[in-house]
C-alpha cells in the first residue's frame, strides 16, 4: 500500500486530487490543512477506510513534523498554499511564509521515505507573456509579484533537493481552472454566483484580457497519469486549457447559460496581476492525458446540470426566477 501526504486537501484542486486517490484501495491517503482558505466540506464523501484528515498548517515545522515521521509517506502532493489574485496580493507576508512550507516538506521528505514529491506551481510564474503559447521551456519566468515569485522559488527548491539529495519531482504549472467545490474567489463561480443572483457581473478593465480554463477533472487526471504510470520525473509540465477566449466573453456565455438578467459592468483595471493573455503550451498534457479536453460550453453546462455549484443550487435558483 502507497502511502501519500496531500498537503492543502480541503482546497479546491487538493480535495480534488485527494478524492481520486482514495478511490484506489491500494493507497493510504493523509489530507492536512491549516483551513484559512480551505473547508472541511470538500473532504472526500468516502467512507474513512483509507484516509484521515489532520487539521495542520504545513508552514509551521512543529505540526508538519511529527505527521511526516510517523506516518513514513511515500510520495507527497504539495498544494498547500495562499491563492487567490486578490487575497495574495492583499496579503503579500503571508504569501512569503509558503516559502516555509515548501522548506518543511522538502527537508522532511529527503530525511523519510518519500519517493517523490509533486508540488503545484502556477502560470502566474510567467507574468506578461513573452510568447504564445507559453512554453514551459523556453518563455521566461519574469513575474514580480509575491505569490508567482513563492511558486519560481519553490520550484528552484525541487531541483535543488534533486541535485543534492536526489529527491525526485514533478512540477505541475497549473493554469486556471475549475468545477465543482471552487471558492467563489475564482473568476468562473464567481461570475455564476452573481449570474444566479441576477447580480451585475464585474470585470476588471475592458474585459479583453483572455485566459484559458481547465476543467479540475481534466486537471486532476493528468496529475494522476503523472503519478500512476511514473511520468514527468524531474521535470515540469503546463497543466491548463486549449481555448484562449475573452473574460468578456465568458460572462456573456453564462449570463446566456444560466438564462441570467445579470448585466456586465466594468471598473479600474487591477493594479497588478492580470496579464493580458496566458495560454499554455498544454501539448505535452493532451499528450499524456490521451483524450479530448471538455470544453468551456461543455464544463460549464456539466457545473449547472449535476448541480454541482457549491454557492447556490441551480434547481432552487432556477425556480426562484419564476
Amino acid at each position: 500500500m502507497s502511502k501519500i501526504l496531500v498537503t492543502g486537501g480541503a482546497g479546491f484542486i487538493g480535495s480534488a486530487i485527494a478524492e481520486k486517490l482514495i478511490l484506489n484501495s491500494e493507497n493510504y491517503v493523509v489530507i492536512v490543512d491549516n483551513l484559512s482558505t480551505g473547508d472541511l466540506g470538500k473532504l472526500p464523501p468516502l467512507p474513512k477506510h483509507n484516509w484521515r484528515f489532520i487539521k495542520c498548517d504545513v508552514n509551521d515545522y512543529s505540526e508538519i513534523a511529527p505527521i511526516m515521521t510517523s506516518y513514513m509517506f511515500d510520495f507527497v502532493f504539495h498544494f498547500a498554499a495562499v491563492v487567490g489574485v486578490q487575497r495574495t496580493q492583499e496579503n503579500p507576508v503571508m504569501v512569503l511564509k509558503d516559502i516555509e512550507g515548501i522548506k518543511n516538506i522538502l527537508s522532511l521528505s529527503k530525511n523519510t521515505t518519500v519517493q517523490r514529491v509533486f508540488f503545484s506551481s502556477s502560470s502566474e510564474i510567467y507574468g506578461d507573456p513573452v510568447e504564445i503559447p507559453q512554453n514551459v521551456y523556453t518563455t521566461p519566468l519574469n513575474s514580480r509579484l509575491p505569490y508567482a515569485i513563492v511558486k519560481n522559488v519553490g520550484e528552484a527548491f525541487m531541483r535543488s533537493y534533486k541535485q543534492e539529495f536526489d529527491l525526485d519531482y514533478t512540477i505541475f504549472r497549473f493554469f486556471n481552472t475549475y468545477g465543482p467545490k471552487q471558492s467563489k474567489d475564482f473568476v468562473i463561480s464567481k461570475f455564476l454566483l452573481s449570474a444566479f443572483h441576477n447580480q451585475d457581473i464585474t470585470i476588471y478593465g475592458d474585459g479583453n484580457q483572455t485566459r484559458t480554463f481547465c476543467f479540475v477533472d481534466d486537471n486532476v487526471d493528468s496529475c494522476l497519469k503523472a503519478f500512476y504510470e511514473n511520468k514527468v520525473v524531474n521535470d515540469v509540465i503546463n497543466i491548463g486549457g486549449s481555448r484562449e477566449i475573452p473574460i468578456k466573453e465568458l460572462a456573456e456565455i453564462i449570463i446566456q447559460m444560466t438564462e441570467s438578467k445579470s448585466k456586465i459592468v466594468h471598473v479600474d483595471p487591477l493594479k497588478d496581476g492580470d496579464m493580458m493573455r496566458r495560454k499554455p503550451d498544454n501539448s505535452d498534457m493532451k499528450k499524456m492525458l490521451d483524450r479530448k479536453l471538455l470544453s468551456i460550453d461543455e464544463g460549464i453546462k456539466k457545473i449547472l446540470e449535476e448541480g454541482l455549484f457549491e454557492m447556490k443550487n441551480y434547481k432552487i435558483c432556477r425556480e426562484s426566477k419564476g
